[in-house]
């Protein structure tokens, strides 16, 4: 039964995750998203309880041992969101596009499962060693009609940990993308990444999955193999040898066309060039197409390098889906800054493994509960009145965005000027424990 402590309009997205729980964990499942949402403090295991307003009424073992020991998967919760996802925010004739990545949350204590030292890109110093766990992220990229840019939620999560050569980034990545588009059937996907995210493991994906990844400086290109001649022996599998990526831009016999792109909310006039061939060190005899870009008037050189498996895509549409990827970097940025994932200081494996990826969910159902119930021009002006020396500010953020839900669920929970007990019927009387009077 619904409980009146939640908005309607949130409990009717959260309804499509009951398959995923027995009776009892979805009610801890509600509670514990609406506490996450709701909390403006440290997102801790206690603090979505605090969030939930549960704390003196019930005991914390109840939190805890929702991520410890209680029957659910956080890959099927994943699932069941690309579902609600794809049922809402894309258009059932239009390819999805998934972005995937690898980013390093930090930690301390050394009892801690999966922790390890990572070389943490955003780190001070020259090595920038940290201690953490690394997860590799898959989410899906969409574009919201109040948005000028794209907007990635985090769907996936996998924890990697360093030492097993059969467990790296990229074969966890595949075994992420493997799980979606086997969930989404015959839908075509379109997967995007950094120069990490295309290597040998990505080899065989469907013939509906193409990927798309920045091209490196020194990859080995080869023409396409040569018919078959006919004589005894094996046939070749490539071509003769490409120069490398600086001769490529510099040759004449390859003629640069200009076109105009929309990345990162401007519009760039360029110049590319396309060239068909074959990577056969990362991805063997699959045809590949690489991309090269330029602004307009460069002597020479490229300023980026680009190879999709997408034959049928334009260059223009090559570039523009890659610049897309940049919206998982802001996912992640927003997800420890303002969403508070991964601040949660559990310690034993399955709490561990299910904590983050929990809270990129709830991170992302804060974003699709928005763009349906959420009000941009409403909290554009909002924001504009209390600042109107901020001038610059053009579309809502991610911090609007959980901002508003906060609000509604803050008025849900103390509707008619008291709070409203109904989520504690969820539990029975005699495992409440009374607040202290000094509390």
């Amino acid at each position: 039964m619904l409980t009146p402590s939640l908005p309607r309009s949130l409990a009717d997205l959260l309804i499509v995750f009951r398959p995923c729980f027995t009776a009892p964990t979805f009610a801890t499942f509600r509670a514990m998203v609406a506490g996450f949402l709701a909390q403006p403090g440290l997102h801790t295991v206690t603090g979505m309880l605090v969030g939930a307003r549960l704390a003196g009424r019930r005991h914390h073992d109840l939190a805890y041992r929702f991520f410890s020991t209680a029957r659910w998967s956080a890959d099927q919760l994943g699932l069941v969101l690309l579902d609600l996802i794809c049922a809402t925010l894309v258009p059932a004739d239009a390819p999805l596009v998934l972005a995937v990545d690898d980013t390093l949350w930090h930690r301390t204590g050394r009892k801690l499962h999966g922790a390890a030292w990572h070389h943490d890109g955003n780190g001070p110093g020259r090595h920038r060693p940290a201690w953490g766990h690394r997860w590799v992220v898959v989410g899906v990229i969409v574009h919201l009609p109040f948005l000028t840019r794209a907007v990635c939620l985090p769907i996936l999560a996998r924890l990697w940990q360093p030492g097993d050569p059969d467990h790296t980034p990229l074969v966890l990545a595949r075994e992420l993308v493997d799980l979606a588009c086997g969930h989404l059937g015959d839908r075509q996907v379109h997967l995007v990444g950094d120069a990490a995210d295309i290597g040998k493991p990505l080899q065989g994906l469907p013939t509906h999955v193409t990927v798309t990844a920045r091209l490196r400086a020194n990859a080995a290109l080869y023409t396409p193999a040569p018919p078959p001649t006919g004589r005894r022996g094996r046939p070749r599998v490539k071509g003769d040898r490409l120069p490398e990526l600086i001769m490529l831009a510099a040759m004449t016999r390859y003629r640069w066309t200009p076109v105009t792109l929309h990345c990162y909310g401007k519009t760039l006039d360029r110049e590319v060039l396309a060239i068909g061939c074959l990577w056969y060190g990362a991805l063997k005899g699959q045809p590949v197409q690489v991309v090269l870009s330029r602004p307009v008037g460069s002597p020479d050189g490229y300023q980026l390098a680009l190879v999709t498996t997408d034959l049928a895509a334009t260059p223009t549409q090559v570039i523009e889906r890659y610049a897309d990827r940049w919206s998982e970097e802001t996912a992640f940025l927003d997800a420890r800054h303002l969403a508070g994932v991964g601040q949660a200081r559990t310690r034993t494996q399955r709490s561990v493994e299910r904590l983050v990826p929990f809270g990129l969910v709830c991170m992302s159902l804060a974003i699709v509960w928005y763009a349906h119930h959420g009000h941009p021009a409403a909290d554009l002006a909002a924001h504009r009145a209390r600042a109107p020396w901020y001038r610059t500010k053009r579309t809502v953020s991610v911090a609007d965005m959980l901002a508003s839900l906060r609000r509604c669920l803050l008025a849900a929970q103390y509707r008619q000027g008291h709070p409203d007990l109904h989520i504690l019927d969820l539990f029975p009387d005699a495992l409440l424990t009374q607040l202290h009077p000094a509390a």
